[in-house]
């Protein structure tokens, strides 16, 4: 493409609204329009000319040498559209990014530059501030299938194991999907009576029943132009799961009591910590509604698998317990608490910063306030080793390491200003310690 060609494609990229960019093969950037230069770009330095990498990760090298994965590199292999899903630096902090690139072909057939589109996740965050939080590959992993199947009309399938946070996944769901004004219903399907099930799920008519005194709406038609989120639905009894089946096959329902046939109007997204294939085997779960709600599974991590972002939402949850002075997580406590395996997951984690929010009387959280979690790991940190032999630094931090858990009062973000590092890298330092 020459120069007036570059001049003409970024006069029609400037009119579109999301944010793009044009990028040449070697990263550098040729082009970004005005909805880029509003949403992404600060400081008086041009973007034209700078490294892609270097804008949006502050990398000296591109992203699939520094261990993320490169959108340019994967199409510039296969020549085809790719998309993925990165961490961003942004004019308003860390932010989780959509991001699509098309490469363009010259006169050759040759590609010679990329158009990156970016679009900004608004679904979950990548700093503590609430909700659907998290920045570790695996995180990352399952909110790049989120918001691939989010603004299609397909149903979701959401499995894990229990605690791993599945009604905000479905939440996040819903947001990005088109149904977003109409109403987020919830059904609790492991609360629900057998003998209310269906008056529950469709309602009923005055007088179906004894106590039916006036018409009852029911969830399915609260989710009429939104979403209904089926939590826990291998815990439906056999019997009902063909009325449940009817409804998603035909989209017709009836109240209880009623002729009638209602039409539904909802998108179903269905969570369970159950091993739903295993049940379609042994007889407890219809084969035939398994693989009706399973059209777009997804695996949501344990987190013992996304440790990373542990440091992330102990703070989210720090800022939710109730308290009249603010408080922080002490190294050694985090150390700890990174070698632990969390079987409740982050329903676990939740309920024990709670505890022992009531078990400080200061502002910090030491670990003898996760008492059966910290005490057998504090054991095994070993004696301070003495400075009077020869040491590698590798040890040598280490050692330093132990001597601050044992001695310091600060907390995380105090003790890593303190050493020079960031939050993070101190996070990365103790879970090293705490594999020792």
């Amino acid at each position: 493409m020459t120069t007036a060609s570059i001049s003409q494609l970024m006069s029609f990229l400037d009119t579109l609204p999301e944010p793009r960019i044009v990028l040449n093969r070697d990263y550098t950037i040729a082009g970004a329009n005005r909805a880029y230069l509003a949403h992404y770009h600060v400081g008086e330095q041009p973007v034209t000319g700078q490294k892609c990498h270097q804008i949006s990760h502050h990398f000296s090298r591109p992203c699939d040498e520094e261990g993320e994965s490169c959108p340019l590199k994967t199409s510039l292999q296969t020549g085809q559209l790719h998309r993925v899903m990165h961490i961003h630096h942004t004019p308003r902090g860390d932010e989780h990014v959509d991001v699509e690139l098309t490469p363009i072909s010259n006169e050759h057939g040759e590609i010679e530059y990329f158009v990156e589109m970016i679009h900004t996740v608004r679904a979950a965050s990548a700093t503590a501030t609430g909700g659907l939080v998290g920045r570790s590959p695996a995180f990352s992993r399952m909110l790049e299938q989120v918001m691939r199947v989010a603004p299609s009309h397909a149903d979701v399938l959401l499995l894990g194991e229990s605690g791993t946070g599945k009604e905000l996944v479905a939440q996040a769901v819903h947001d990005a999907s088109q149904r977003t004004l109409g109403a987020f219903v919830v059904v609790d399907c492991s609360s629900l009576p057998e003998n209310l099930f269906e008056s529950e799920l469709f309602g009923y008519e005055k007088g179906a029943f004894s106590g039916a005194h006036q018409r009852k709406q029911g969830l399915v038609e609260a989710a009429k132009g939104g979403t209904l989120f089926l939590d826990e639905v291998g815990d439906i009894p056999l019997n009902l799961q063909v009325k449940l089946l009817r409804l998603l096959e035909t989209g017709t329902y009836r109240r209880v009591g009623g002729i009638e046939p209602l039409r539904s109007d909802f998108r179903l997204v269905a969570a369970t910590h159950r091993d739903l294939k295993s049940m379609v085997s042994e007889g407890k779960f219809r084969q035939d509604l398994y693989y009706r709600i399973s059209t777009f599974p997804i695996l949501l991590p344990p987190l013992r698998e996304r440790m990373e972002d542990l440091p992330l939402l102990m703070e989210v949850l720090l800022k939710r317990v109730s308290t009249d002075h603010a408080l922080s997580i002490h190294p050694a406590t985090q150390l700890c608490l990174s070698h632990y395996q969390f079987p409740g997951n982050i329903r676990e984690l939740r309920n024990l910063i709670e505890r022992a929010s009531l078990l400080a009387d200061g502002e910090v959280l030491l670990p003898e306030h996760f008492p059966g979690i910290c005490d057998e790991r504090q054991q095994t940190l070993g004696s301070d080793k003495a400075f009077g032999e020869i040491m590698t630094l590798e040890e040598m931090e280490h050692s330093y390491l132990v001597w601050l858990l044992r001695h310091s009062d600060l907390g995380r973000k105090e003790l890593a200003e303190r050493l020079g590092v960031s939050e993070r890298t101190l996070f990365r330092k103790l879970s090293k310690l705490a594999e020792l």
